[in-house]
């Protein structure tokens, strides 16, 4: 079969690539970025260099495909984070109906349930609705949990003032997910392509509360009393721009904080919760955390 990946070699495509062809597939994986080819190119894909915002160059490039694998790419350049993803599900869902393309799954998030109110995630709810409106296509949506490489964006804080933490309640649980385990069911889904209709997939690798994520973290770096601090939306939304983040990106990501905190992002999880959790553990992550850390 043929597949078209998007997401270039980032956490989740390159494995996900990687299974696809060890099974014996064409792979094609679209980047943006033309100095990725020849890596590309070294784990046996073809690669695609191109636009995500180019509706053309994406028509091109599905056109033949047994099946696409659409997320949207980061920008943090976007002046409106929330339209910016909602203009890429636009530009996909035009893409694959010009294309002809009837088998896709997508790369979404808990709390894709919420138009409003959840960050960059409210942004991803509107790229579900653009392909579930698509006629005689099968959309599966994989809905996983917070990345666990997302706790990677701590490492000053936990290093310069000894804490971490955010704006998620003093507590709180949340359902984790490693991107390992993220391209293993985007593998099973692609190479079995037996979903029909439009469905969605909730994926978890873990739940902790912030306190046992803080206890996790510390003793993997050797510092077992390292503690989560609940931060206030001001306070978080003022770490994250002195941490250079942009107002934009910031603002969206103390949004979802907020969802986290009023329990409404994870509420959606909980109705669907997987019976079958992936295989990585957070403990797990926090060796190769603690490697960066050290490094």
């Amino acid at each position: 079969m043929k597949y078209v990946l998007t997401g270039s070699l980032g956490n989740i495509t390159k494995p996900l690539s990687e299974k696809l062809i060890g099974a014996g597939h064409e792979v094609t994986i679209i980047s943006s970025k033309a100095d990725k080819s020849a890596d590309i190119k070294a784990i046996g894909a073809i690669p695609a260099i191109g636009s995500v915002e180019d509706v053309a160059f994406l028509t091109n490039t599905f056109k033949g495909a047994d099946a696409v694998y659409a997320m949207v790419p980061p920008n943090w350049g976007a002046t409106n984070w929330k339209q910016y993803i909602a203009g890429i599900g636009k530009n996909y869902a035009k893409s694959i109906k010009d294309s002809g393309v009837k088998k896709v799954l997508t790369l979404s998030s808990i709390g894709a349930h919420m138009p409003e109110g959840c960050g960059p995630v409210s942004g991803i709810h509107f790229v579900e609705n653009e392909l579930n409106a698509l006629e005689g296509v099968d959309v599966k949506h994989l809905r996983p949990g917070y990345f666990y490489y997302n706790f990677y964006g701590n490492l000053g804080m936990i290093k310069n003032a000894g804490i971490v933490g955010a704006n998620y309640g003093e507590g709180s649980k949340l359902v984790l997910s490693s991107t390992k385990d993220i391209a293993t069911v985007a593998a099973e889904e692609l190479l079995s392509l037996t979903f029909t209709g439009k469905s969605v997939r909730y994926l978890a690798s873990d739940e902790l509360t912030t306190n046992e994520i803080a206890k996790i973290i510390g003793t993997a770096i050797g510092k077992p009393e390292l503690p989560w601090i609940d931060f206030k939306d001001e306070d978080a939304l003022g770490g994250m721009i002195g941490a250079g983040l942009p107002l934009e990106v910031a603002s969206n990501y103390v949004e979802m904080g907020k969802a986290i905190r009023t329990g409404e992002m994870m509420e959606e999880y909980h109705k669907n919760r997987p019976t079958v959790f992936g295989q990585t553990k957070f403990a797990d992550f926090a060796k190769d955390f603690a490697m960066a850390y050290n490094a």
